[in-house]
């Protein structure tokens, strides 16, 4: 008969119902977790494969900086080799013997470049160059992440706003459908508003599932944006106070000057100016000479199966020792115009350069432009939506008062509530669309993007 040691199956249980229970509550939390728009915000520029890849260029361009100092120190090489002949050889005219002999030859080298038109300090300078250059286009691209994300993060909020009024309004013409049935029952409205009334309820209805769809699909772009699974995502929900127009910014220019001075566009292409300048340079060494030195020590050892009087081995490689050195000049004298064409070609590029800053700067006044016009027009249709709703809010009170007194039938009634709710999504539209015009403005000041 098997005996189970009941302590230890208890403690055993215990053990198995703790660890499930820890996972459980990690699980929920993990699901349940919420997210702001900093974490969101955070989360997206550290794991966002664009940044990652050029962080990786980074790390490339690092490695170029010490590839190009590593070219001012001299270069060092050994070298070694062993041969080995043997068979039928023809020492003397009509004389041969079977000979085996070994040659053995070392040698080590050191060779430094004293002057190359300044080739190498050019090429220190652009690897450099390069590494600031593709720095600017990381926070470049960081700022574009960012405000990416802050626009999914708003248009989640809206979209929630939405479906709030949306379920508001179902809500609504549910009390409605009720509060006709108790008019048909006293007799004061005929039964076909009811049947009215249940097709309102059935419209509100259609439109919250719309409004709940809209806004899973805001959750899951966002979600994918930030590179997390869907099932349990979640955002903070933030209060957007009604905006006004002290957000509004009076005039464009300090927003030009500041963004034409600090966006890392702009910085990006004139390090470009500078990298086409080195790359002229470079090219214009290919016309000065190079000035190079060498030093090279070397030995070698020989001897056959035909001679007992040859030296050791190691007497030979000894005896053998040998230094020379070297310097030489190379002056280029016609390089079949390739010299010459590669200058005309770098020039060529700077020019170019030049113009992709002016391009860039006219891109950048023009988005900041568009930017200040949408923002002044959301404002100005933010503003006519509010008065449009406290407008249809009055014309609605004003209907159902009328409906009660039966001066209006059910479809008048509806169509007054039509309005109302249309008003109430435009005034939700302005409202998120001039708070994210806003947010863009601050982004080409510089400004960290909060809601």
């Amino acid at each position: 008969m098997i005996t189970i040691n009941r302590i230890t199956f208890n403690h055993s249980l215990k053990y198995k119902l703790t660890v499930l229970s820890l996972l459980i509550g990690f699980t929920i939390s993990a699901q349940d977790k919420v997210w702001t728009l900093q974490e969101c915000v955070t989360h997206a520029l550290e794991n966002n494969i664009t940044i990652q890849k050029f962080e990786n260029n980074l790390l490339i361009n690092e490695q170029d900086i010490i590839g190009a100092k590593g070219q001012f120190l001299p270069s060092a090489g050994a070298n070694m080799s062993q041969s080995l002949s043997f068979g039928q050889q023809e020492l003397f005219p009509g004389e041969f013997v079977n000979r085996t002999s070994n040659s053995t030859s070392m040698s080590i080298n050191v060779s430094q470049t004293i002057f190359n038109g300044f080739r190498l300090t050019n090429l220190y300078k652009q690897a450099q160059l390069n590494l600031e250059t593709n720095e600017l286009e990381l926070n470049r691209i960081k700022d574009d992440i960012s405000l990416n994300v802050a626009n999914s993060y708003l248009n989640v909020l809206f979209n929630k706003e939405r479906l709030e009024t949306a379920k508001a309004q179902y809500e609504f013409s549910s009390k409605q459908l009720q509060q006709v049935k108790d008019l048909v029952d006293a007799g004061v409205q005929p039964r076909v508003n009811i049947y009215d009334a249940e097709a309102n309820l059935s419209n509100d209805e259609q439109s919250v599932t719309v409004a709940e769809n809209n806004y899973t699909l805001a959750l899951l772009n966002l979600s994918q944006l930030l590179q997390v699974p869907f099932e349990g995502f979640n955002v903070e929900v933030i209060e957007i106070d009604t905006p006004s127009a002290a957000l509004m910014y009076k005039d464009i220019k300090p927003i030009l000057n500041y963004a034409l001075e600090n966006r890392n566009e702009i910085k990006v292409a004139e390090k470009n100016i500078e990298n086409a300048e080195l790359s002229t340079e470079i090219s214009k060494s290919g016309f000065m000479p190079s000035v190079s030195a060498s030093y090279g020590l070397g030995t070698n050892a020989f001897y056959t199966n035909l001679s007992s009087t040859e030296e050791s081995f190691l007497n030979q490689l000894n005896d053998n020792k040998g230094h020379s050195f070297r310097l030489s000049v190379n002056i280029p004298i016609f390089s079949r115009f390739q010299n010459k064409t590669a200058v005309a070609k770098s020039k060529i590029r700077e020019e170019s350069s030049k113009l992709d800053l002016d391009q860039a700067k006219l891109t950048l006044e023009s988005n900041i432009q568009r930017a200040f016009t949408d923002a002044q027009a959301a404002l100005k249709t933010y503003v006519a939506a509010q008065k449009s709703l406290q407008a249809q809010e009055l014309s609605f009170s004003n209907s159902q008062e009328r409906y009660n007194l039966g001066d209006m039938n059910s479809f008048e009634l509806e169509q007054s509530r039509i309005r109302l709710i249309n008003a109430e999504s435009s005034l939700i539209n302005a409202k998120y669309d001039f708070v994210f015009k806003t947010k863009v403005l601050d982004f080409f000041l510089g400004k960290t993007i909060v809601l």
